[in-house]
């Protein structure tokens, strides 16, 4: 047995960099990734936030499919909230029929943003309410239509682009469950509901659209040649979830020595908590920590991810993470 390992990349706008700077980035790290043996390179929605490149992320995932040959290439996630079905189903299917078995349709319930952003979306916060029928209705666009069925998705129907279940409590998990779709869970920011999630999923899963659950654990990755760099990496994305909480997003800072400087004890004691479940230090510290959490979750696949100011270092990480995951993966298939 081995364990797929694949990206989460939020196309990060560095602190002094523009967006086509982060789309660049992510673009040369997918190739990357593809030659690490990444098996996927997912990509998620938000708006309205000046540190986030891939709000349009149906048009980030064509231009990285584009730039790639085999890794898989997805949403973690689309909002569906945000979203009329029909919508995703044709910009989803558009991508399949152009580059083939190679697109994966992550869906979330949460906006991924604040209100006044979601009604210049042209929905309202009700929109949530309408999920699980919306994640049925988008299944359905992306089969074989049914004879005499009223509106298709052209392109989309047919395609049978996979579908993955995105969530961070326990209704994503139970609908997951219901409608045998794999699962994702958001560890990387919102982990406290982690270990009770899976065990709904796992204990409460049905066949449907896969045969058995699939499990996708979320987790930070800061690696670099001394913990010492790797704790310093990962300063940014403390900062930048300190600036969040504050109501100031923003693009993603430098990395900082003294991270008492710069933030409270309280916020950063908040922003470790809600991090918390991350690989940091050196090729060696990093693995074992890889591998501390697949002992204890027992994951199908793992996603990293890793909001790192500086795109060489964020590569030499994703570089350092893979070479850690294969190493596992020898012991595993031993």
């Amino acid at each position: 047995m081995t364990i797929p390992y694949s990206i989460l990349d939020l196309a990060p706008i560095a602190a002094g960099s523009t967006p086509r700077d982060a789309l660049m980035n992510s673009t040369d790290l997918a190739i990357e990734a593809e030659s690490l043996g990444y098996a996927r390179y997912w990509l998620a929605e938000h708006h309205n936030s000046r540190g986030i490149a891939s709000a349009a992320t149906a048009v980030v995932i064509g231009h990285i499919a584009q730039a790639t040959q085999k890794i898989r290439v997805g949403s973690g996630g689309i909002m569906l909230p945000n979203h009329a079905p029909l919508q995703v189903a044709e910009a989803f299917g558009t991508l399949a029929t152009l580059h083939g078995d190679r697109i994966d349709l992550g869906l979330g319930r949460a906006p991924g943003t604040d209100q006044r952003t979601m009604q210049a979306l042209r929905r309202g916060m009700n929109g949530a309410d309408r999920f699980p029928e919306d994640v049925i209705e988008l299944l359905g666009f992306l089969q074989e239509p049914q004879k005499d069925q009223p509106v298709i998705a052209m392109p989309g129907a047919g395609t049978n682009v996979p579908v993955w279940m995105l969530g961070s409590s326990l209704y994503g998990a139970q609908l997951a469950a219901h409608l045998g779709l794999p699962y994702a869970f958001a560890s990387h920011f919102a982990p406290d509901a982690l270990e009770q999630a899976l065990e709904v999923y796992r204990n409460s899963f049905t066949p449907g659209v896969t045969d058995r659950p699939r499990f996708m654990l979320a987790l930070n990755l800061f690696a670099a040649e001394t913990d010492e760099e790797a704790h310093l990496l990962r300063s940014s994305m403390l900062m930048g979830f300190v600036h969040l909480r504050r109501g100031q997003p923003g693009p993603l800072p430098a990395p900082v020595e003294n991270l008492a400087e710069h933030a409270e004890a309280h916020e950063l004691v908040q922003s470790r908590h809600a991090l918390r479940m991350a690989a940091v230090g050196s090729p060696t510290t990093v693995e074992r920590q890889l591998g501390d959490y697949i002992a204890k979750y027992r994951p199908d696949e793992v996603i990293l991810t890793g909001q790192i100011h500086d795109p060489a270092a964020r590569k030499r990480s994703f570089q350092i993470g893979a070479q850690a995951m294969g190493r596992i993966n020898a012991r595993l298939a031993a």
